[in-house]
């Protein structure tokens, strides 16, 4: 038995309507939401720190937990299984590799990503998605937001240049502004302000400390 058939058995274990744990089985969609994203949160803590490999698979496999607990969940309702959901994401990494899988030229990265933003706007039209915004989740932190729509307005041909502004008068364009201008330089903004408020948290408590000497 492989590790992914042995975690399905398990969930459906503790899924079961008469045997399962009381917690698991009474579970739903929306209250599967917070876990989510607490387990995706836990898992970008131990991305910065890939050499503490238990605590990164730990954190891996949590985040994996989450996904077979949806699919079987489907699975219930009959309406899909975990080998749809990886057998869709698997057709999906081949239809928008043609550089991989097919005969599509594409020498560097941006040129990955140029034929990868032609191939989902193909995808949006069978689809009938208007933009090639209406992949960005709503719900996706502000800064993270920010950076994603305009990395996918650039990738469609649309630079609009940023204008300086007042940070009083017009406090979202001047926060746009900056994350545009960190994006131009390679620079993840939501990653950015998250590595300065941990070091400005850390010094913080290096003062709490030294304080209570006294």
């Amino acid at each position: 038995m492989t590790g992914i058939e042995r975690l399905h058995e398990i969930m459906k274990r503790l899924r079961d309507p008469e045997k399962g744990c009381p917690w698991d089985k009474e579970q739903t969609l929306e209250t599967l939401k917070p876990c989510v994203l607490e387990e995706t949160y836990e898992l970008l803590a131990a991305m910065d720190e890939p050499s503490d490999k238990e605590s990164y698979v730990e954190e891996l496999g949590d985040v994996l937990l989450q996904v077979m607990f949806q699919s079987v969940m489907g699975e219930e309702r009959g309406d899909f299984t975990f080998d749809d959901v990886a057998n869709a994401v698997a057709d999906k990494l081949v239809h928008r590799h043609p550089h991989v899988f097919g005969d599509v030229k594409a020498d560097d990265a941006a040129a990955v990503l140029r034929n990868w933003e032609r191939i989902k706007s193909m995808e949006r039209a069978k689809k009938a998605r208007r933009s090639a915004l209406d992949g960005v989740p709503p719900t996706l932190p502000s800064l993270l937001k920010a950076r994603r729509v305009m990395e996918k307005a650039a990738r469609a041909g649309y630079d609009e240049p940023v204008p300086e502004v007042d940070p009083k008068a017009d406090p979202g364009g001047y926060m746009l502004a900056a994350v545009k201008k960190l994006a131009d330089l390679g620079v993840d903004a939501e990653a950015a302000l998250e590595k300065t408020v941990s070091g400005y948290a850390a010094r913080f408590r290096a003062f709490e400390d030294e304080r209570r000497k006294y």
